[in-house]
């Protein structure tokens, strides 16, 4: 019987490799998907609060569905109808053909909507926030819409809305490890793995719990060190 150290140890007779491999497919997972849900999500919120009805309809429907799936369904419903659709939309093209939809890139789609469905509501709620005589002082000095978003709007809304966005970021992360259940070889998958061939799952499970809290220790130290900065920078503005 293997020692502990033995299994956790890289080369041939642990599994260190393996796991740091999952790692790196955890942490790349939710650095691709950070900026796809920060964009839809901003997008939407703005939606929301338009002038534009239809626009409000659709941004509200989206967050509905989206808040309202449970992340795995909706992982599934991305993976597996994706696939199905493209392959369908294929076929009235070139009879026979077959198509494979990555399931890094299923993970991050499935995972970005969900969580831009969450981000709107953060920066919809930031939007609310700030006064509306912000948007009207950069109109009255000669700034287009895109200017006043850009140039008065946004440096509010990203410091109104950074704790919450930073507390999605550390769901986010949690949340990757849903990508297991469709074949993504992240840290749950290669523990797992790991502990059926070793069968040692305390062993393995509780040391992807020691990963994912060391993942959550480094980022609530960048997230700390970026709410410094940033408000650092406020009062000079």
């Amino acid at each position: 019987m293997k020692s502990i150290w033995t299994l956790l140890s890289w080369g041939s007779e642990g599994w260190l490799d393996e796991i740091a491999y999952g790692v790196f497919v955890t942490v790349s997972l939710a650095a691709a998907t950070l900026p796809f849900g920060l964009l839809i999500g901003f997008f939407v919120a703005v939606a929301k609060q338009s002038s534009e009805p239809s626009l409000r309809l659709a941004g509200n429907i989206y967050t509905t569905i989206f808040r309202g799936l449970p992340e795995l369904v909706t992982l599934f419903l991305v993976y597996y109808g994706a696939q199905i659709g493209i392959q369908a939309l294929i076929r009235t093209i070139q009879p026979g053909a077959t198509v494979d939809i990555n399931s890094f890139i299923s993970g991050m789609v499935a995972l970005g909507v969900v969580f831009s469905a969450y981000v709107s509501e953060v920066f919809l709620s930031a939007f609310r926030a700030i006064p509306r005589g912000q948007y009207e002082g950069g109109y009255a000095i000669g700034l287009t819409k895109g200017q006043t978003m850009r140039l008065v709007v946004l440096p509010q809304l990203i410091r109104i809305a950074l704790p919450g966005l930073a507390n999605l970021w550390l769901i986010l992360l949690k949340d990757t490890a849903l990508v297991s259940a469709i074949g993504l070889n992240d840290i749950l998958r290669w523990t797992g793995v790991a502990a059926r061939v070793e069968r040692e799952p305390f062993v393995f499970y509780s040391f992807a719990i020691l990963i994912y809290l060391v993942l959550t220790i480094i980022s609530s130290f960048g997230i700390n060190k970026i709410e410094r900065s940033v408000g650092e920078r406020e009062p000079a503005r």
